[in-house]
């Protein structure tokens, strides 16, 4: 079966009246439509020596590389492809709860539904002239309302630039006629060399509730953050950028944030490794988790209003 469907270009200027419409996504050559395996549509994203593939199920990030750097993200090489089943690795999303903080299943279920291609969003502001991007939308699924009943729309905007910034903007709308509050993150696995040889900078004095802990409080004490056991912990309303330092790999992720007030920092180590099925007993020293997320505090909206909020990834590469 041929894989390739189509290819498509993205991009938009930015809006100089309201007169003018914005430049529909999937115009000819730098967006290109495939299906995997399982038959799931992907789009990989092409914008000078960087790409980016994502999966319309879950809207998952599966790949961002350029090329002098090769691939950012870690994907396990046991990851299970096999839907409705998150990939591990990558960056689902998790939505529209964190963790098990809530009825839910694990994480929610955006990261488990296919979303869809929307070719006329609504209008988002800023200068994507220069960006390859696509635009998904999730909207409930029958059985979703089963157990959160309440009436969204989930648009997210994927975009690229040439030197390989990626950004993920995600704007959430009760369209419903009551209020309802969510949890969300972008469960961002980073390719390491070594994690006992990875620091983040930009958390040091911040407030954490300690996962392993019963979700005890602390406060981050001395330098930068480094791995020598299991972490998972939850960084309440963290600074809006964190640097991870690979010193084996010489360089460094920039991670901003925007409209997402934590920071949530994950790695199984040995002992967990082997309770994960689909993750390899000494894959933990190839990825770091660091999401952007909301947490502690569930977003709320009243019917018909909107939350917006962004996460970028950047790569700085030292000599």
């Amino acid at each position: 079966m041929k894989n390739s469907e189509s290819t498509s270009k993205a991009g938009e200027g930015a809006q100089s009246s309201p007169a003018k419409s914005e430049k529909k996504p999937l115009d000819p050559g730098v967006v290109e439509l495939i299906n995997d395996k399982n038959g799931i549509p992907q789009l990989i994203l092409k914008n000078g020596d960087a790409s980016a593939t994502i999966s319309l199920l879950g809207a998952q990030v599966l790949s961002w590389k350029t090329k002098a750097t090769g691939e950012l993200l870690f994907v396990s090489k046991k990851a299970i492809f096999d839907p409705p089943r998150a990939v591990r690795g990558g960056i689902p999303i998790c939505f529209p709860q964190f963790g098990n903080r809530g009825a839910l299943e694990q994480h929610g279920f955006a990261r488990n539904r296919i979303w869809t291609i929307e070719k006329d969003p609504p209008h988002l502001s800023g200068n994507f002239s220069a960006k390859v991007y696509i635009d998904l939308l999730l909207k409930p699924y029958k059985e979703d309302s089963k157990t959160w009943p309440h009436s969204f729309e989930f648009r997210l905007r994927i975009s690229l630039t040439a030197d390989g910034i990626l950004n993920l903007t995600s704007r959430i709308r009760n369209v419903g006629s009551k209020n309802f509050s969510f949890c969300i993150g972008y469960r961002t696995y980073l390719s390491v060399s070594d994690v006992s040889e990875v620091r983040i900078e930009g958390l040091e004095t911040e407030y954490y509730l300690d996962n392993l802990l019963q979700k005890q409080q602390f406060t981050e004490q001395g330098g930068a953050l480094t791995f020598e056991s299991e972490v998972d912990r939850i960084y309440i309303n963290s600074n809006n950028m964190v640097a991870v330092l690979d010193h084996q790999k010489r360089r460094t992720f920039v991670i901003r944030k925007d409209g997402l007030p934590d920071v949530v920092i994950w790695n199984p180590w040995d002992k967990k490794s082997k309770s994960i099925v689909d993750l390899g007993d000494e894959e933990y020293k190839q990825m770091l988790c660091v999401d952007g997320a909301a947490v502690e505090t569930p977003i709320p909206l009243k019917p018909g209003e909107e939350w917006k909020g962004r996460l970028e990834l950047s790569l700085l590469q030292s000599s």
